[in-house]
């Protein structure tokens, strides 16, 4: 083989080389809060309170809904073949409670423990009735609506409590 070709080809080969391992490797991502374990574990029930966890930890992941009594702190790591679901391998909660003066009434931590794995029984939700193809739930209202003998239409009526029409 000419010396001109070779390197190309073995270029060309390199690259193709480089191409297949990556293609092949994890994807690793965080989300959610960058969680500090020291200063996490400051956090303590009677001593702080919403300004001093406010200070340490910074803005929550997220609050309750209803009312301002609980702070959530989410941090979440997962990885990932190519086009499969990314599953978790490391999960944080900090999730903090206030009594009403504001002050830290509670501190739970948790982790993948709360992680649920939710299989659907089927992709398609039972219905109660005829089935009907997609044509016939396209096309099927044609020619019903002001049709004599269906409700709203336009003549004589089957209703035997209004005989007259």
């Amino acid at each position: 083989m000419p010396a001109t070709l070779a390197t190309p080809l073995k270029l060309s080969a390199l690259c193709a080389l480089a191409l297949a391992t990556t293609a092949c490797g994890q994807l690793q991502a965080h989300r959610g809060y960058i969680m500090d374990p020291v200063l996490a574990s400051s956090v303590s029930a009677g001593v702080d309170n919403k300004a001093s966890v406010l200070g340490t930890l910074g803005d929550p992941t997220f609050k309750s809904q209803f009312g301002d009594e609980q702070w959530y702190y989410v941090s979440r790591n997962t990885r990932q073949l190519a086009f499969a679901e990314p599953t978790p391998t490391e999960q944080t909660i900090l999730h903090i409670t206030f009594d009403q003066a504001g002050n830290v009434s509670e501190v739970d931590r948790m982790g993948l423990e709360q992680v649920a794995d939710i299989n659907p029984v089927s992709d398609k939700t039972p219905t109660r009735g005829r089935e009907r193809s997609f044509f016939e739930e396209l096309f099927g209202n044609i020619g019903t609506v002001g049709a004599p003998g269906v409700p709203g239409g336009a003549g004589p009526s089957n209703d035997p409590t209004n005989p007259g029409g």
